[in-house]
């Protein structure tokens, strides 16, 4: 059965106080209309500092989803894992873990942009480290047993629901990310379809006894829009697409591996190249996809042009899934 996301970033450039507190509550209110429809997933992330208003508390908006629905998971994808307190962090998540009932996932990464670590004054040169620390503590933290943090004993409570711990992945592209998940036993979730890191966290995993596995990015991992009229949408709404993609770009580096990476820079380009893809309902059943991720507010898009590409997805894409 086809793995069902809908993900949410709340960019929204230009936007006021109200507005953006309108597409906070829509996007709560397509996460339970999802919900009550079968979809599985819903997918946020963070950033920090952005002009455009890209959401910078992940964990914030997952509890209003998770309160709001009672059945799909919702994935952080990804916690910048340097820029939070770790004991805070392993509070938060144990939290939202029991009242979701295990509901959450998180997928921690070191980000890509010295200007979120200057943001928090975090040393940028120290980000390995940081995020070894914070992924030992958190494991640690999430036992209720008291340990060493910092040259003093603490002791984390409340314990989690799940059972040894919530759900977390080690995300990035690449060697130490792998070798930073493979040597604490965690899964690891490559930022794009890189099958050689695989083969090479699997490697490390051997090299240090420990489990794990692998939730990889498909070869193509389009983000979708579900519209009747494809040439409308990309005539009306093609520049909301571009702005994300045009942001992404600015912001990703060459050494940086991503499964949503552009090099358009008009709107015609962008839909030659298929990184985000406008489909009818039946277009999208057609691509035979077993991860299918529609983005409804994608760059600023209207709400209500958001509500049209959900229903459409939920009622005409996803039954056909036998979702």
């Amino acid at each position: 059965m086809a793995v069902t996301v809908v993900r949410f970033n709340l960019v929204e450039p230009g936007a006021t106080p109200a507005s953006l507190g309108a597409r906070y509550r829509a996007a709560v209110e397509m996460a339970a209309y999802a919900d009550d429809r079968g979809i599985t997933t819903v997918q946020t992330e963070e950033h920090h500092g952005a002009a455009n208003n890209w959401l910078p508390s992940p964990f914030t908006f997952a509890g209003a989803v998770l309160g709001a629905t009672r059945h799909l998971a919702v994935t952080v994808s990804a916690v910048i894992g340097p820029l939070h307190d770790p004991l805070r962090l392993a509070e938060d998540i144990a939290v939202l873990d029991l009242l979701s009932g295990g509901r959450l996932v998180t997928v921690a990464g070191i980000g890509y942009r010295p200007e979120e670590y200057a943001l928090f004054d975090v040393e940028w040169k120290r980000r390995g480290r940081l995020q070894d620390e914070l992924l030992e503590t958190v494991l640690k933290a999430w036992t209720g047993e008291p340990f060493a943090f910092r040259g003093r004993t603490v002791r984390v409570t409340p314990r989690p629901y799940s059972d040894p711990h919530p759900l977390l992945l080690v995300g990035g592209s690449s060697k130490a990310a792998a070798r930073r998940a493979a040597r604490l036993g965690l899964p690891f979730f490559p930022s794009a379809h890189l099958p050689e890191l695989e083969a090479y966290y699997k490697e490390r995993l051997i090299e240090y006894g420990t489990e794990g596995w692998t939730m990889m990015p498909a070869a193509e991992t389009p983000l979708l829009h579900i519209a009747e009229d494809p040439d409308r949408t990309w005539a009306e709404y093609g520049k909301h697409f571009l702005h994300e993609a045009r942001t992404y770009a600015s912001w990703q580096s060459g050494g940086i591996r991503s499964a949503v990476k552009s090099a358009a820079t008009t709107v015609e380009q962008l839909r030659a190249e298929g990184v985000y893809r406008v489909l009818t309902p039946d277009e999208c059943v057609g691509q035979g996809l077993d991860n299918l991720v529609l983005h409804p507010l994608a760059g600023g898009m209207p709400v209500e042009e958001g509500w049209r590409s959900l229903r459409l997805f939920a009622e005409r894409v996803v039954p056909a899934l036998g979702g």
